[in-house]
């Protein structure tokens, strides 16, 4: 029976999740429980993309990431596929008319990442969008359930959701993407001489993002409000962690919260959901 298949390939997207972020697990667990499994297969997929780029050093990772588009593409066709992290996206893509405009764009972003990028504005602009902002509008898909107004609504908040997510992102990593992968996003800044005012101009930015963002949280089905909270307030702390820290701190490793925190600031955000604080 294929349905044997279909709850590997999810527990597979499952894991891979949880193997990968415990932020967006524990924001994924206090989601309706009908809406966990496409998120996680949502993620699952981002993922695996990521890592191709990311982490693949040493094997054609051109070959690997143009497989795995023809691979997508040939999966969302078919409506099944082999690979487990494919099938469960295939079914969440489906199940929830997810735009394929919006894989495409992610797709064209992860390809961005095999090739030296010079990061002026409009290509910066081009890869948030690829890399965050579709990502929030396929869940944004899951989370509106086919109520196609509420999406359009809300689009516009959840796509500078992603992109706050993934502008702490590039402050967190920025040691490993400078030093390791040779990359640098944020464009006009010199990262040999990564200053202060340059630090701050980012974290304007950021905190602009985050703000708008939060609109939109509070305006989310009830459903999707609380996991969707808890996942902004964990990103949040990051950031304002990170803003307390000098620049060659920054650049010269991983920032992170640690587990204790992160349980805390669950707890936090549950009361506030649950007591409509928001």
């Amino acid at each position: 029976m294929k349905s044997l298949f279909d709850d590997l390939s999810i527990e597979v997207s499952r894991l891979t999740t949880r193997s990968y972020s415990t932020s967006f697990s524990m924001g994924i667990y206090f989601l309706h429980d009908r809406l966990r499994d496409p998120v996680y297969a949502v993620y699952g997929f981002v993922r695996v993309a990521d890592e191709i780029v990311d982490s693949f050093d040493g094997y054609d990772q051109t070959y690997l990431l143009d497989k795995f588009k023809k691979d997508t593409y040939e999966a969302l066709e078919q409506r099944i596929s082999t690979n487990p992290v494919l099938n469960s996206f295939q079914k969440a893509v489906h199940d929830y008319n997810i735009n394929y405009e919006l894989i495409e764009t992610f797709l064209k972003s992860m390809e961005m990442d095999l090739q030296k990028v010079d990061y002026n504005d409009e290509k910066y602009k081009q890869y948030i969008l690829g890399s965050a902002e579709v990502v929030g509008l396929m869940c944004l898909h899951i989370f509106t359930e086919g109520d196609l107004q509420k999406f359009e609504e809300l689009k516009p908040y959840a796509m500078k959701l992603g992109a706050a997510f993934q502008k702490v992102n590039f402050l967190r990593d920025l040691k490993d993407d400078y030093h390791v992968l040779g990359r640098t996003y944020f464009p006009g800044v010199d990262m040999e001489n990564f200053s202060t005012s340059a630090k701050k101009q980012i974290e304007r930015e950021i905190e602009d993002d985050f703000q708008y963002a939060l609109i939109g949280v509070k305006k989310l089905p009830a459903s999707a409000r609380g996991g969707v909270y808890l996942a902004y307030v964990y990103y949040r702390s990051l950031f304002n962690k990170i803003k307390k820290l000098p620049a060659q701190r920054v650049l010269s490793g991983r920032i992170r919260i640690n587990n204790g925190k992160k349980f805390g600031l669950m707890l936090n955000s549950l009361v506030e959901t649950k007591m409509n604080l928001l």
